[in-house]
């Protein structure tokens, strides 16, 4: 009696296709939202460039100049946030695709697993119980490592997200400070 036939097989392989297919589709997906990304910042350091060269040439004097440059530090720092949250975003929302569908494969795998395990246990001569009761427990401990490692990954991309928010919320606060600081220094 065969332990392992080919149905089990056939199925175990189409769920290695679609598998495959999806990590394919996700890593295509988050390409083309980082081309985007790319697209948008080169389109708006574009229409920009323009505006600063205009105003440059147009300051009269040193001071003028300086003012100018300075005020330009915010809008520049804003847009290296916005493209890092945007970038993040991104990797956040592929790295959590992908481990859902390790997770959704690793739970498919399991099943192939203990079905084989108790297709050989009901085949297995007297005296062999003990074979299947440890098969059984290794795929307990994998199971809770598996989800403990999920829990732990989805908990560090929470923190990332909320360590970036508050650093955007930091920055943006500096930013006020210094242009607030730089116009209380422009007045006599």
């Amino acid at each position: 009696m065969s332990v392992f036939d080919a149905e089990q097989l056939i199925a175990s392989q189409k769920i290695n296709a679609v598998t495959l297919f999806g990590f394919t589709n996700q890593a295509f997906e988050g390409f083309q939202q980082l081309i985007e990304l790319n697209i948008q910042t080169v389109r708006s350091a574009l229409a920009k460039s323009e505006t600063y060269w205009r105003d440059a040439l147009s300051c009269k004097t040193p001071e003028e100049f300086l003012a100018w440059r300075t005020d330009l530090m915010r809008p520049a720092a804003e847009q290296a946030l916005f493209c890092s949250r945007e970038l993040a975003d991104i990797g956040s929302s592929a790295y959590a695709e992908w481990l859902n569908a390790v997770s959704v494969q690793s739970g498919q795998y399991t099943s192939i697993a203990h079905t084989l395990v108790e297709s050989a246990a009901r085949n297995a001569p007297t005296g062999t119980e003990v074979v299947p009761a440890l098969l059984r427990s290794a795929f307990s401990v994998v199971n809770d490592a598996r989800d403990a490692a999920r829990k732990a990954a989805e908990n560090a991309i929470e923190r990332a997200k909320g360590n970036f928010a508050s650093t955007t919320v930091a920055a943006g606060k500096t930013g006020q400070q210094d242009a607030g600081q730089r116009s209380r220094a422009a007045k006599p």
